[in-house]
């Protein structure tokens, strides 16, 4: 099987699919690896580490997609500029794709209704499931332990003022106070940052295990009286919940947001766009100079107003839907990335050329397959759509 590690073209992204450790063992497993020229680089793994581990670089993406049977992104498939063409648009009837998607976000419906055209089997590493098999293939809970240590300092880099409490010659300096609504991986690694950097921590979830977690770091819990068997979903995953019960938590959630500086946003429902849980009079109701960071923008974003990978100052406040956290720690972030891919590879394709379909794993992730869109979140959204 030839296996094609593109350049990721994310502007900011500097992860890779694949490290020469990763791509040594597909080696050892008889496959062929096509790595392109330079695609290491932004995690400090150089062209000449992929060869000495038995990778062909390649200059040419093009050729690079042409000659793969299996390709392996850390994004989505983006539009190459350079190229002046969409990577979708490089792939061909039964490639197949192994790569964040996020399907289910209105913003990348268009890409997937492309892949589905263009006859790729798309597995999406955001629909890995939450079993014990799985675990070390969830790149999702790997990047989203990167995603929360990276996104609490950037909010923490954003204030305006110091984020422990400082004791000075003329008075002292009260510490700022956090609010993490979602207390998954994500959000659990962001409070214990927080506490780090001395800050009083709060913390939201539907889930009660997340709640306990969350309070045994130090953080002060919220209660957004939504019932367990309501709140919680199967693998313990948080679930879709109705519109009464998402007023009923954003009355509760505004409540203490006129207290808080930093609002850290992680609340996802896998497979699913993400809960709308801030709106824009919400973020009025926050202090000038605070900030939000919502790393579920990948599936919509928890806030009403956060930009789409980018950053703003909305009413005060600054408000951050930076698409790639994990990124910004390349090194770190690239190792775990590229062991959880080289783990699900094994189990997606057994055999060369053959997606094993029958597997739970695959059957949670599969996106597109054989021409049509199989991955059950993303045709709730689009129906949602109209």
């Amino acid at each position: 099987m030839v296996i094609g590690v593109p350049t990721e073209i994310m502007d900011g992204e500097r992860r890779v699919a694949a490290t020469p450790d990763t791509v040594k063992r597909m080696v050892q497993d008889g496959h062929q690896v096509l790595v392109q020229s330079g695609a290491g680089l932004g995690s400090f793994q150089s062209d000449e580490l992929y060869e000495e581990a038995g990778a062909t670089i390649m200059d040419d993406v093009e050729d690079l997609f042409a000659k793969a049977d299996v390709i392996l992104k850390v994004k989505e498939p983006l539009f190459n500029e350079t190229l002046g063409k969409h990577e979708a648009d490089l792939m061909r009837e039964g490639q197949i794709l192994i790569t964040f998607i996020h399907p289910a976000s209105p913003a990348n419906h268009e890409l997937v209704r492309t892949l589905a055209k263009n006859g790729v089997t798309a597995i999406t590493l955001d629909g890995i499931p939450r079993i014990t098999r799985a675990q070390s293939m969830d790149a999702l809970t790997s990047m989203s332990t990167c995603a929360g240590y990276k996104g609490m300092l950037m909010a923490a880099s954003s204030l305006p003022k110091f984020v422990p409490m400082i004791v000075t010659a003329v008075g002292m300096i009260q510490p700022i106070k956090t609010l993490v609504i979602g207390a998954g991986v994500a959000g659990l690694q962001a409070l214990a940052t927080a506490k780090r950097l001395g800050a009083i921590c709060h913390a939201a979830d539907i889930r009660p295990d997340a709640v306990e977690q969350a309070a045994s770091l130090g953080a002060k819990t919220l209660d957004l009286g939504v019932p367990v068997e309501e709140a919680v979903g199967e693998g313990g995953y948080a679930k879709k919940l109705s519109k009464e019960r998402i007023l009923q938590e954003r009355e509760i959630i505004a409540g203490i947001l006129p207290e808080i500086d930093v609002l850290f946003l992680s609340a996802l429902i896998p497979g699913k766009q993400a809960p709308i849980l801030i709106t824009e009079e919400m973020v009025q109701l926050m202090k000038p100079g605070s900030v939000i960071i919502d790393i579920s923008i990948d599936q919509g974003g928890n806030c009403a107003i956060t930009p789409p990978g980018s950053a703003d100052l909305k009413h005060g406040v600054t408000i951050v839907g930076i698409k790639n956290i994990p990124g910004l720690i390349p090194t770190s972030s690239t190792w775990m990335f590229a062991q959880n891919i080289y783990n699900l590879l094994k189990v997606v394709v057994p055999t060369v050329d053959t997606v094993d379909v029958s597997d739970e794993i695959v059957q949670s992730a599969l996106t597109t397959y054989q021409g049509e869109i199989v991955h059950q979140g993303t045709l709730e959204a689009m129906n949602a759509e109209g």
